[in-house]
């Protein structure tokens, strides 16, 4: 699908491009209280269960656990859009803001802010794969593998992996060197360094202060709940029935952007907590848009609420997919990839 039908008008992604390009002014009264409401709240909640859990009421501060991971991957949305540089209308405070913030986060802000830079610029085109996206294969691709590479990439998309061990180990681990970039210069290793000595001299001081256990026992459930939930959002957004991608030819950003993400309907609060990285379709059509504004997109562009829906059940249907069938365009399970793989077979033993 390239176009859409809106009041007796054929737009493309192109024109939906330039329909939400007034939404792009960054407002900084508004940006400082979408900061006030959400860091202070965390520092409250997060002192909260040291106290809590200092005085063996351990229950109580898992309980606020993920109250406060929501609010800690609401501040990743910040900071996501500092790296547009749409958060605040200049880019020295949307800078240091997100390079603060990705101390929290445990995220090099200048490296992220790079590699999401080029997923934004290829996500959709099946020739630009493997750089600030989910690893993706096609059926194709998937069964030309051996063995060991298929059991691999099978054990890479299991959910246990993908939603358990894997959110852990890309922030805790993965963000301390900047794979991918290794001799990209500089900059990649300036930024996950210097990122990775504030946050051993921040953890350090609060475990001078509280204790390593407490620290742990407080923080350690709230990133492994704030990154599960960090990693399912961004899985739903581009692997979900109806999405689209393209080989170079045929690939166009816009299109690519508006039809290859998804409009995740999310229930009031948890848009508050993701600061509406649901409406991911408009996202991707226009970075610029601060995330305060995107729900004046939805409601001064109604049609668009109808491009790539996806409720919170719905959502659950898209954790088997995990194959592109280019034949047919669109996502499969492993179990219709190979009937697929099965009836592609017969056909060509029949023919031969």
């Amino acid at each position: 699908m390239s176009v859409t039908e809106t009041k007796g008008a054929t737009r493309t992604g192109r024109d939906w491009a330039q329909v939400v390009r007034p939404y792009r002014d960054a407002d900084a009264p508004r940006a400082l209280f979408e900061l006030a409401v959400t860091f202070p709240p965390f520092a409250a909640l997060w002192i909260a269960m040291l106290l809590a859990s200092s005085h063996g009421l351990a229950w109580l501060s898992f309980a606020l656990a993920p109250l406060a991971a929501g609010l800690l991957l609401r501040m990743f949305m910040i900071q996501h859009d500092c790296g547009h540089g749409s958060f605040f209308p200049g880019k020295l405070a949307n800078d240091w803001v997100g390079r603060a913030i990705g101390v929290l986060t445990l995220t090099p802000y200048d490296h992220w802010r790079r590699s999401h830079a080029i997923h934004h610029a290829t996500s959709g085109n099946l020739d630009r794969r493997g750089i600030g996206d989910i690893k993706s294969l096609t059926v194709q691709e998937f069964y030309a593998l051996n063995w060991r590479g298929r059991l691999r990439y099978r054990l890479y998309r299991h959910p246990l992996v993908m939603f358990g061990l894997g959110p852990s180990y890309t922030f805790l681990i993965e963000s301390r060197l900047p794979f991918g970039f290794m001799r990209k210069g500089a900059m990649p290793w300036l930024s996950t360094m210097s990122t990775n000595v504030a946050v051993a001299i921040a953890a350090g001081l609060l475990i001078r202060g509280a204790g390593l256990w407490p620290f742990l026992i407080v923080h350690l459930p709230i990133m492994v709940i704030a990154a599960t939930v960090g990693v399912w959002l961004f899985y739903v957004q581009h692997q979900f029935e109806g999405t689209t991608w393209r080989r170079t030819p045929a690939w166009r950003q816009p299109d690519a952007a508006l039809w290859g993400s998804s409009y995740y309907a999310l229930p009031p609060p948890l848009l508050w907590f993701s600061a509406n990285i649901g409406v991911h379709h408009v996202h991707h059509l226009s970075s610029g848009i601060p995330f305060y504004r995107l729900p004046e997109v939805l409601r001064d562009h109604p049609e668009l609420r109808d491009v790539g829906r996806l409720t919170l059940w719905r959502s659950l249907r898209c954790i088997r997919l995990a194959l592109w069938d280019e034949d047919n365009g669109r996502l499969v399970s492993f179990r219709e990839a190979r009937r697929l793989r099965r009836r592609s077979v017969g056909a060509d033993a029949r023919k031969a």
